[in-house]
């Protein structure tokens, strides 16, 4: 099984990302507006949601959203939260290299690195066909990623932290064109492992694939704030457009 099938199931995952929540989120949806300027009521597929924070925000906002993840776990999750907090928003478990439907979408995220899991950069390629095939002609994609350059520089080995009466150390690593990290987690006396792959996609590698779907790139940014994307900026965001039929 690979490590995504499983990881983001857990109740572990919570644990370690808790402070990754809808206020957090806040930054990359105010940039996605102001960069995209979506239509109000416009659909909006959120690739790989997880536990739906951005699409709840989009959904606050007045926009059609539908999120699709492959862990069952976290669609369920989403669901029960975005009717807790009132909200309208669709959620499927979905595998992001098949389409759901063809040209029903004015726009789609795929937002904090929920991408590069994949062995094969053929994985990749095909989830960036499946989104581009969704797209209506003209539609926008944006897709929020790590800077590979900027992480080989700034690489952190490991750390450690405890909060609430549990300890998660990460120690992480490059080999083969991904950054690797191995999480544990010591609770209530027992210590559990689990494991993170991403490959370090450029963006390079990310015109490539555009063009191959019919993408083409409009605008990229080096962070939340907007700032442009430079080799030693935090972030590698992206703004493309699908292409016209002739």
């Amino acid at each position: 099984m690979a490590w995504y099938e499983d990881w983001f199931d857990q109740d572990a995952y919570e644990l370690v990302y808790r402070h990754r929540d809808e206020r957090d989120a806040e930054p990359v949806i105010d940039l996605l507006e102001q960069a995209v300027r979506p239509r109000p009521g416009s659909r909006i597929l959120d690739v790989a949601c997880g536990r739906g924070r951005h699409a709840r925000l989009l959904a606050r906002r007045g926009y059609d959203v539908t999120g699709i993840d492959l862990s069952a776990h976290a669609i369920e999750q989403a669901r029960a939260r975005t009717r807790a907090r009132g909200l309208t928003a669709t959620f499927l478990r979905a595998d992001m290299r098949t389409p759901l439907c063809e040209a029903c979408f004015d726009g789609a995220i795929n937002l904090f690195t929920a991408f590069g899991y994949f062995e094969d950069d053929a994985d990749h390629q095909r989830a960036i066909d499946a989104i581009a095939t969704m797209l209506r002609p003209g539609g926008w994609f944006f897709q929020d990623f790590l800077n590979a350059l900027h992480v080989r520089a700034t690489l952190v080995p490991e750390d450690v932290r405890t909060e609430d009466g549990y300890t998660i150390r990460q120690r992480r690593w490059i080999a083969d064109g991904r950054i690797e990290k191995e999480i544990r987690l010591r609770l209530n006396g027992h210590e559990h492992t689990f494991r993170e792959s991403v490959r370090l996609l450029t963006l390079d590698d990310f015109r490539a694939f555009y063009d191959r779907a019919g993408l083409e790139l409009v605008q990229t940014f080096g962070a939340y704030d907007g700032r442009p994307y430079t080799p030693d900026a935090p972030r590698l965001i992206l703004h493309a457009r699908k292409r016209n039929r002739a």
